[in-house]
Order: structure tokens, then C-alpha cells, then sequence
């Protein structure tokens, strides 16, 4: 039988062995592929013994945790959607329930292109850059509103200038060059963002990659008891044009990209906008479908 130990407990387990950590940043570790039960102590209060044997065997693409104690911070992980009522989403649900008894800070992103193994390292070095920026400019002047990190202007790796914390800035400079290349039907990478009330953030991004007929890519993004560092939403988008950089390096290597007709993208979007009361503040659009 699991003991859940002591109501005065600490329930997050320091990690202290196990392997050298994927890397150092800003005061903080972090760990590669670390399953629940490496982070917690024992079952906590209100959790069954069902939601425990079975959120304990999953796991997390990234643990960041503090350098000092290796106390865990928070953790991200990287899945595909899953299937409505489908064993993978229940233990996703169990392992929601785990963490927000034991009081695990959680960023849950959804994509089916994105992949912990190949973005991970890249996203979480965002994250925890974000949520540095953020805390140091809080306390800045009162009355002037900083410069929000997602806003920072600066010199892009291609030479030109533009937001340099954009995690869809490669992709977006790609699709120009392809665009050149007479590869792709359009150079802008279009999108919009949402946020749902008491559900998570969405981001799509997509090119036009023949005549009316697009690449689409949708992420959504669960902040649990998580400060992202930046507007969630737009998080969100961000890293759906991330998703489409993948796909077009299929494109590139003779993959037939799955595209969709853009006439039902536009009746995807009418209905994401027939819901937006269910949303917060709208949805926002960085450029719609070209005519």
C-alpha cells in the first residue's frame, strides 16, 4: 500500500541524481525525460489509488528545476493531441489531478508536428528567459509600461531586423526564400491566436503552399498554475509557425505535404469566431487568408 505521507510534507521530490542535466540557465537546471513518480514523494490527499498508479508512470519531456536544491519548478511536455476519450487522455487527466495536488507548475503543449525530443531544449530556454524578463521589468517605474519580451526588437539571424523572441521568425524568413524560389504560392505566414475561458490557449499559423491549398498548423497550449513569461495565446501561434517550418523541410526533402482547401480553412475560422463569447478578449489575427 502507498503511503501518502505527511500533510506537513513537502510533496515534491528534489532531483538530485539521475544524470547530468540537459542544461544550466539563469539559476535554474534542467532535466530530460523525467517520469512523475521521480518528482513527488508519495500519493497526496484527494488523490484515489487508480489516479495515482496511473499518473506516477507518466512523464514530462522537460523538469526544471532550482540550482541550488534541485527543488523541481516546473515541467513541460510536448504531445500530440489526443483522441476524445482515449486512454491517453485520461491519464493525461489523472496526471493534471497528481500535479495540482502536489502543487507542480505544468506547461502542456499540444502539436502533432512539435516533438520534446527535437523542440523541447529550444522551448524551455524560451520559457525560462520569458518569465526571467518578466520578473525583472515588474518592478520598473510606475506608470511606464515596459517592453513586453515578445516585443523586444533586434537583428534576426538572417540579417534583418524584427522581433528577435519570436519562436516563428526562422519559419516566417524561410517562407519569404521559398516564396522566391517559386516553391510556395505565398511569402507571409498568416495565423491568429485565442484563448478559451477556463481552457487552454490556441495558436494556428499556415502558408499557402499552391493556389488555395494550405499548410495548416494548430498548437494549443494548457498553462497549469503556469506563468508562461508572455501572453499564453500568442505562445501559441508562435510556436504553430514554429511547427510549420517543420513541415515545410518535409516539403523540401520530397514529403507531400497534407493540405487543406483554403476555403475550409475560412469556414474553420467563421466557426472559431461564432464562439467567441466562450473566449477571452476575442481572438486576434496576424494577417487572415490572402484574397
Amino acid at each position: 500500500m502507498t503511503s501518502t505521507g505527511s500533510e506537513d510534507a513537502s510533496w515534491l521530490r528534489p532531483i538530485t541524481a539521475g544524470g547530468e542535466p540537459l542544461l544550466t540557465r539563469a539559476g535554474q537546471v534542467v532535466y530530460a525525460s523525467r517520469r512523475l513518480s521521480e518528482l513527488v514523494h508519495g500519493r497526496p490527499p484527494g488523490i484515489t489509488g487508480n489516479q495515482w498508479s496511473t499518473a506516477i508512470r507518466e512523464g514530462f519531456d522537460q523538469v526544471v528545476c532550482a540550482a541550488d536544491d534541485g527543488r523541481p519548478l516546473f515541467a513541460v511536455e510536448i504531445a500530440a493531441p489526443p483522441a476524445a476519450g482515449s486512454p491517453e487522455q485520461r491519464a493525461e487527466r489523472m496526471k493534471s489531478a497528481v500535479c495540482a495536488a502536489v502543487g507542480l507548475e505544468v506547461l502542456r503543449i499540444e502539436s502533432p508536428t512539435l516533438r520534446g525530443a527535437d523542440h523541447g531544449r529550444r522551448i524551455v530556454e524560451y520559457v525560462i528567459d520569458a518569465r526571467g524578463y518578466a520578473d525583472a521589468t515588474a518592478a520598473g517605474p510606475e506608470g511606464v509600461e515596459p517592453v513586453g519580451f515578445r516585443d523586444i526588437v533586434g537583428r534576426l539571424p538572417d540579417g534583418r531586423s524584427g522581433h528577435v523572441n519570436d519562436l516563428g521568425a526562422l519559419t516566417r524568413a524561410a517562407v519569404v526564400e521559398a516564396y522566391v524560389d517559386r516553391r510556395l504560392a505565398d511569402p507571409i505566414v498568416r495565423g491568429l491566436h485565442a484563448r478559451w475561458k477556463n481552457g487552454p490557449a490556441e495558436g494556428w499559423s499556415w502558408v499557402e503552399v499552391r493556389p488555395g491549398r494550405c499548410l495548416v498548423e494548430r498548437v494549443r497550449l494548457y498553462p497549469q498554475r503556469f506563468s508562461c513569461g508572455v501572453d499564453p495565446a500568442r505562445l501559441a501561434e508562435d510556436l504553430s509557425a514554429l511547427a510549420v517550418g517543420e513541415r515545410l523541410r518535409g516539403l523540401d526533402a520530397g514529403d507531400p505535404p497534407s493540405l487543406m482547401d483554403r476555403d475550409q480553412l475560412r469556414r474553420d475560422i467563421r466557426l472559431l469566431a461564432s464562439h467567441e463569447d466562450e473566449l477571452e478578449g476575442g481572438f486576434a489575427f496576424a494577417h487572415l487568408c490572402a484574397d
